[in-house]
């Protein structure tokens, strides 16, 4: 792909898709999300609200747009190494917490209660999505996402003919 343009297109398509999976474990699987998978949803929300933006936005102003999803990736990434951490630590809990409580009473939880409240446990066991459990691949994606976002945070611009 050459042009950046699409390349942050892409990325948003992605977290969509991500997120389109995440509801359909919901519905349909009927994974309860936990405090920990809904601050994930945020960071992929972000992650693709600036890669939107950067996609609108002309080329020299699309690497702080760049950077500002890199940095969600980031958080994002976070998220799922400590959600990682609690699946392997079972006496870790993250349920019936000042998060759980605060998150669903953001007014994006009240707006959209499906996508954004969260009613699981971090530490449930739910059978692996492809042989990985779902904070494995919520990781892999934020580092592939984050990765091509640094990219273009420091791909080189194109000189103006001025």
């Amino acid at each position: 792909m050459k042009s950046s343009k699409s390349v942050f297109l892409l990325v948003a398509l992605v977290c969509i898709a991500l997120l389109g999976f995440a509801m359909y474990l919901q519905i349909v699987e009927e994974m309860q999300p936990c405090p920990l998978c809904v601050i994930q949803r945020y960071m992929f929300v972000l992650v693709a609200a600036f890669s939107l933006i950067a996609y609108f936005m002309p080329a020299p102003a699309r690497r702080g747009s760049a950077g500002l999803g890199l940095l969600a990736a980031l958080g994002g990434a976070g998220t799922a190494i400590w959600h990682l951490y609690v699946k392997a630590h079972p006496g870790v809990s993250c349920t019936t917490d000042p998060l759980e409580t605060a998150l669903n009473q953001l007014p994006t939880a009240k707006a959209f209660p499906q996508m954004f409240t969260a009613d699981g446990f971090c530490s449930a066991p739910w059978p692996p999505v492809f042989g990985l459990q779902i904070p494995t691949w919520a990781l892999i994606w934020f580092v592939l996402l984050g990765l091509v976002l640094l990219r273009q945070v420091f791909a080189r611009q194109p000189r103006s003919p001025f």
